[in-house]
């Protein structure tokens, strides 16, 4: 994903960059590609995003959230066994939490036409998002990036042709808005950390 390796680390400077956008000035506009759209719109609805090349860095940066967070050794609510490795690693208690720090969960997809993030009764059960914990680490790869919403149930369609997923929601808001408006009207912030790993 070029993007990714843009952001992250281009042996490009910032000079030379700036020279070929005056020299290309004539061109017509791009349209940004799904990753860099997803990106902007989620880091505008408050989200923390940390990009993983592999999965030793996933890892990494799972132990640098528990660590800036003071979360080892605490409850969790997780539904997913093949994330349960992680968490045992960690010392982190999954079996019947009273009183979790945080929801670890993978998700369906990455909605990048509003940086949202899209869970179904897989990653969540029948929780509503008001009913999770207030923090929240989703962990995805490139390849669930879409670009909007229709896409999305399209993709669950096609993924479960038969053990269909109910309670299909997003979650699109990641920090308390600093003045409510009418698009937030019943929907609760949450603090989350997206670890994308590519894998395209």
């Amino acid at each position: 994903m070029n993007l990714f390796r843009k952001i992250f680390g281009s042996s490009h400077s910032a000079s030379e960059e700036d020279k070929e956008s005056e020299f290309n000035n004539s061109r017509p506009e791009i349209t940004p590609s799904i990753d860099e759209k997803f990106i902007n719109n989620f880091k505008k609805n408050g989200g923390k995003f940390l990009y993983c090349e592999n999965t030793e860095e996933l890892k990494e940066q799972f132990e640098n959230i528990l660590e800036e967070n003071d979360w080892f050794e605490s409850e969790v609510l997780c539904y997913e066994p093949n994330l349960f490795a992680m968490l045992d690693e960690n010392k982190l208690k999954y079996n019947k939490p009273v009183n979790p720090k945080f929801l670890l969960a993978n998700c369906e997809n990455l909605i990048a036409e509003e940086g949202s993030v899209l869970f179904s009764s897989k990653q969540i059960k029948q929780h509503k998002p008001n009913e999770l914990p207030t923090n929240i680490i989703v962990i995805a790869t490139t390849s669930q990036l879409i670009d909007s919403k229709s896409d999305g149930l399209s993709a669950i369609k096609k993924k479960y042709e038969r053990d269909y997923p109910t309670n299909i929601t997003t979650i699109k808001y990641f920090e308390k808005a600093k003045v409510e408006d009418f698009t937030q009207y019943g929907s609760s912030a949450k603090n989350l950390y997206l670890l994308l790993l590519e894998n395209l």
